[in-house]
């Protein structure tokens, strides 16, 4: 306990500092996706808001929770998808690829579809003009999860942006915000010889059960009246991560060290005599092209964009977007630790999880993240980035730290998913709270053994954890689950640092394929549709 308070226990204040890629061939149209007979996208967004007025009226009683059974298991990934593919050969996602930055407030919802539609707005403008001069309309319709959820996770207006051509590293939040705000503006977006007008309206909330290659697939198109010029199906496959029908990944050097299995990295380790950040390092320059300085700068940036998410945080008090109502937590912890009675040991753990809340609830707001590894997750690096900033740790050391929580979040991606819609919040908070514990562990010196065990210990106890937002939003239960990921991952660093490494009796492999065993049998009203559990039991009143 002493070792956690010296760790976070520092400071009061809040002072701190797509690939566009090509799918090689000029795909055509994609088959159409027919709409089963399900909840229209209006019966099924205002099923919850119903529940909610009948139960103002009846005095606000108790809702009766759904019969799980009425949901079955989804169905398994198409094994056309690469996600799916490269997960039979050895790791090969880079720091850039993981580490991504965007808006909020989710990575697969919001920030993937924004890489989708600025993908598709790149190709189409690479298309030639007798083609283009004929366009009049571009068009984008959801499906599965991206349609079941969308409106909470601001899929239509990042969909939107990114088919006028912004980019989600560089578009301002104020730009998002005034789509929501406006819905029915108008805006122009030049592709090649013609200028077409776009509203919200263009992107359409189609249906949300079907055979899918995957939960969050979309279909991008670019018409000529009733025409279809072009038309691409894309799949926001977690993280942030994108493909598309026919995608193929870019080419890529090969890895020094290849692995897809920690016990793999264990054995270079030993064999090699050689740390871990320096094996993850050479594997990055090798797989990326990137020269070390190149690498650091980057983690530099991430850690940079992570710390000004928390302490902006830290500083606003403001009730968050949406029907919920939800009020910010943050700043008045951070206010509260100044007099508050709970020794030294409540106020450790109350400043880490305030750190949490802080990037949970600028996520929520549609700030900008970094994807850790996925932005429902992304508030529990960044807390601990905070703490270990708090105790003016080396910047190389952070640096190293950012190299270990990305080895988890690769293999837990390789071996498992990182996708709330395939996994539930185990894929998504659990995993970030392993890379946290892992963070921790490889910044403040502990041996590649204890890094794994606290890896492992996090991510075992996520096992399970349910992803059911509550109206679709990413702010009940998401953004005080970082709080809690947060400090279960300095706990899970303490536990593995005090026991004997040895005795350790589950490893992070087992922990990991625990995790991909029970997303595949996890019920299909658990996993991001908001159909099920905290989403039908939560009466907003």
């Amino acid at each position: 306990m002493d070792k956690l308070l010296n760790i976070i226990g520092k400071s009061e204040g809040a002072c701190g500092s797509c690939s566009t890629g090509g799918c090689g061939t000029c795909s055509p149209a994609a088959p159409k996706l027919e709409a089963p007979a399900v909840l229209s996208r209006r019966q099924f967004g205002y099923t919850a808001l119903a529940a909610s007025a009948a139960a103002v009226l009846a005095g606000c009683s108790k809702q009766e929770p759904a019969e799980a059974a009425a949901a079955p298991l989804p169905p398994a990934l198409s094994p056309e998808l690469n996600v799916v593919q490269s997960s039979k050969g050895p790791v090969m996602t880079t720091l850039e690829e993981f580490y991504k930055m965007g808006p909020g407030p989710s990575s697969s919802h919001t920030m993937g579809p924004m890489r989708i539609t600025y993908d598709f707005f790149q190709k189409v403008s690479k298309l030639p003009d007798d083609q283009l001069k004929r366009a009049t309309a571009l068009k984008v319709h959801l499906y599965g999860s991206l349609s079941a959820t969308g409106k909470g996770h601001g899929t239509d207006r990042a969909s939107l942006a990114g088919l006028l051509g912004k980019a989600p590293a560089t578009c301002p939040p104020e730009f998002l915000d005034s789509l929501a705000a406006n819905p029915d503006e108008a805006h122009k977006v030049t592709i090649g010889p013609s200028t077409l007008n776009l509203t919200l309206k263009d992107i359409i909330f189609d249906a949300t059960k079907g055979e899918f290659h995957h939960p969050n697939t979309m279909t991008a198109k670019l018409l000529a009246g009733d025409e279809t010029l072009y038309e691409l199906e894309y799949y926001s496959v977690g993280g942030g991560f994108i493909e598309w029908k026919g995608y193929k990944p870019p080419d890529k050097g090969q890895p020094k060290y290849p692995y897809e299995h920690a016990r793999e990295l264990k054995k270079y380790l030993i064999d090699d005599k050689i740390p871990l950040p320096k094996l993850l390092l050479a594997n990055e320059m090798a797989i990326s092209g990137k020269s070390e300085k190149d690498i650091w700068e980057f983690l530099d940036q991430v850690s940079e964009v992570m710390l000004r998410g928390v302490n902006t945080g830290l500083t606003v008090d403001s009730v968050l977007p949406g029907p919920i109502k939800l009020h910010s937590k943050a700043a008045a912890m951070q206010r509260n630790l100044k007099t508050s009675s709970k020794g030294e040991a409540g106020r450790a753990v109350t400043r880490i999880a305030s750190y949490g809340f802080a990037m949970g609830e600028e996520n929520a707001r549609g700030h900008i993240i970094v994807t850790a590894p996925t932005a429902g997750s992304a508030g529990i690096i960044p807390a601990i980035v905070k703490s270990l900033n708090d105790l003016n740790t080396p910047q190389q050391k952070i640096r190293e730290g950012f190299l270990a929580a990305a080895a988890i979040g690769y293999l837990c991606k390789h071996n498992a998913t990182l996708s709330g819609a395939e996994g539930g919040c185990q894929a998504e908070v659990g995993v970030g709270s392993s890379m946290g514990a892992a963070m921790a562990a490889q910044t403040l010196g502990a041996s590649p053994k204890v890094v794994s065990n606290a890896a492992e210990s996090a991510l075992e106890h996520h096992l399970g954890m349910t992803c059911d937002p509550v109206a679709g939003y990413v702010q009940v239960p998401c953004i005080e689950r970082c709080a809690y990921g947060a400090v279960k991952a300095w706990t899970a660093y303490c536990i593995a640092s005090e026991e004997i490494p040895e005795e350790r009796r589950v490893d992070l492999d087992t922990a990991i394929s625990a995790m991909a065993l029970t997303a595949k049998e996890m019920n299909a009203k658990y996993k991001e549709t908001s159909e099920g559990g905290l989403a039908v039991s939560l009466v907003l009143c």
